[in-house]
Order: C-alpha cells, then sequence, then structure tokens
C-alpha cells in the first residue's frame, strides 16, 4: 500500500462524513440498496482472492453504487465493503484499504466529476444519463482508475504491466455493461432506487 492510498481514502471519508450522508437512508428504499451493496459487493471484491486463475481481474462496481447511493453515502460504503471482502477472503489491511481506494472511492469520485460536466455540456436527457454517465462513463472512469491505480503501483498477480492494463481495460467494460443495465432497469422500474436521478430534473419537458 501506498500512503497516498490512505490519504485519498482517508480525505474523501472525512469529505463524505462532513455531508453527513446517514440523512439519506430516512429514504427507505435506499436503505433496501444499502443491503444489497453490502451482501453482493464484496464477495465480488473477494472474488480475486478466492481462486487461483492466472489473470485475477478485480470487479469495481464503484460507479454504479455512486448512482444508486451518492457520493456521500458511498464512500463510507466502500469502507465496508472492503473490510467484509477481508473477512470473506482474508487479506492483509495494506491490500484492503488499496482496495477501498481504487475499486470504490477513486471511480466513484470520477463518475460524480464525470456526470457532472455531462449534466453542464450535454443537459439533463435520461439518454445522457445511462448512455452517458451509467455506460460509457462508467468504462472510462473504473479504467481510468486502473491505470491510475497502475501508475502508483498496484499490479494484478502474476501478470505484466501491458497485460494487467488490458485486464483493467477489459474489466472496465464489463463493468459499464453492467451499470448501465442496471441503471437503465431502475429508471424504468425503481427510479427511487437512485440518489442521483429525479423525474423533475431528466423528465420535465422532455
Amino acid at each position: 500500500m501506498e500512503w497516498w492510498s490512505l490519504s485519498v481514502l482517508l480525505l474523501a471519508l472525512a469529505l463524505a462524513l462532513g455531508l453527513r450522508p446517514w440523512r439519506m437512508l430516512a429514504h427507505g428504499p435506499l436503505l433496501t440498496a444499502l443491503l444489497a451493496v453490502l451482501l453482493v459487493l464484496p464477495w465480488l471484491w473477494a472474488l480475486p482472492r478466492l481462486h487461483a486463475m492466472p489473470l485475477q481481474l478485480p470487479w469495481s462496481g464503484a460507479c454504479l453504487v455512486a448512482l444508486v447511493l451518492g457520493w456521500p453515502l458511498a464512500i463510507p460504503v466502500f469502507c465496508a465493503v472492503a473490510a467484509l471482502s477481508g473477512l470473506i477472503a482474508p487479506a492483509p489491511w495494506p491490500a484492503l484499504v488499496d482496495a477501498a481506494a481504487w475499486l470504490g472511492v477513486v471511480p466513484a469520485t470520477f463518475s460524480v466529476l464525470l456526470g457532472a460536466a455531462l449534466r453542464r455540456w450535454l443537459g439533463t436527457h435520461p439518454f445522457v444519463y445511462i448512455l452517458g454517465r451509467a455506460f460509457l462513463g462508467t468504462v472510462a472512469c473504473v479504467f481510468a482508475a486502473g491505470a491510475l491505480a497502475q501508475w502508483s503501483g498496484q499490479r494484478l498477480a502474476f501478470v505484466g504491466g501491458d497485460v494487467s492494463l488490458i485486464g483493467h481495460w477489459l474489466m472496465a467494460w464489463a463493468d459499464g455493461f453492467v451499470t448501465g443495465m442496471a441503471a437503465a432497469i431502475f429508471v424504468a422500474f425503481k427510479p427511487q432506487w437512485l440518489a442521483t436521478w429525479s423525474d423533475r430534473l431528466y423528465l420535465a419537458d422532455k
């Protein structure tokens, strides 16, 4: 673990807690979404440590979590997910800190910044939200976080730098497909499960 991984995590956690994200849990459907995240995501983060495949590709899911819970609530959730993944598949705490930072905080933060830029430049349209932010935005943010992690010294086990970067690129597309599909389903059937979605903002006069 690099010290700046811990610094990024602590800074994001301080900013998120300063926004008092627990207030969002008064919105009942988000509590259901939070429980679903805590049940599923730790297994996905622990999966590379549960098997001995030559290319252990980590799954992020951070952009979907940020869309569902909002950035302030997602940050402490990533810390809990990393800790729970360590219970499922034991790992030294520096590795769990790295996971919380590079699989969670960094791509989720990129996603929020990209979402704000898309709203400013392309407007508030459901197509932009689903295709731009949820699908292609997730691909860009997850790959950028993976590339930045590799530049900082993080490597996938048993592979070289170029193959590791290709692995991050492939996983970014997988993450993007799942996030885009889930966002489309939630927009259509469960918009209350998306903290970043507003019918008034995205559907008014459309």
